[in-house]
């Protein structure tokens, strides 16, 4: 798979034009090769992020290639936005919850938690066991995660993404279970910096095949 997050500074007063535009990202669903995209107002208002799936690379690049430009162009968010940051990279590991499938989650998710970690150089590998054997079952026995994806976004630079079933159910694992499995994952050792979003989803910027 391959995965793609997208980070929007939307001008002041342009919330309503930058969010009608990202309703027409609806075009996308038949691209042959999508998985679903996703995303949501961060908590300060003024900057939406999403989170896109592809079957792989390939798939990924035919739509830049022969579609992308196109429907940016039609969904006409260009004014409305003062930045735009876009990284993309492999998906290197997922892992399950309670939904079927990793298409099922994108379908039932209501918030998405995103971890944006920027690594010590030398601790990929340390990092990426630690999510396997501490944050992926001790996430699932939590209860409310429906699955998880880890994105390779530059040698040192990872996001881990996890899809919930209700901000209720995400609160309830920050309180009750994120301080012990981050004792145990000794987070320091392997992450440099962290940036954390809590995303509650807007159903109308869904785009799903």
């Amino acid at each position: 798979m391959w995965g793609k997050w997208i980070d929007c500074r939307v001008r002041p007063g342009a919330r309503a034009a930058f969010a009608a535009g990202q309703r027409r990202w609806s075009a996308i669903a038949d691209q042959p090769g999508l998985l679903g995209q996703l995303g949501g107002w961060d908590r300060t208002g003024d900057r939406a992020l999403l989170y896109a799936l592809w079957a792989d690379r390939a798939a990924y690049d035919r739509f830049m290639r022969d579609r992308h430009d196109e429907v940016a162009t039609e969904a006409a968010q260009q004014g409305s936005w003062d930045s735009i940051r876009v990284t993309a990279g492999p998906v290197v590991q997922s892992f399950p919850g309670t939904a079927p499938s990793l298409p099922d989650a994108l379908r039932h998710a209501t918030l998405l938690r995103a971890a944006d970690c920027h690594l010590h150089p030398g601790r990929a590998d340390h990092f990426l066991t630690v999510q396997r054997e501490i944050w992926a079952p001790g996430m699932a026995a939590a209860g409310g995660l429906l699955a998880g994806t880890v994105t390779r976004l530059a040698p040192d630079r990872y996001l881990v993404t996890t899809l919930w079933t209700s901000p209720e159910a995400h609160a309830a694992y920050t309180t009750d279970t994120l301080p012990t499995l981050r004792a145990h994952a000794n987070v320091p050792a392997d992450v440099a910096t962290l940036t954390g979003h809590a995303l509650p989803l807007n159903p109308t910027w869904q785009v799903l095949p």
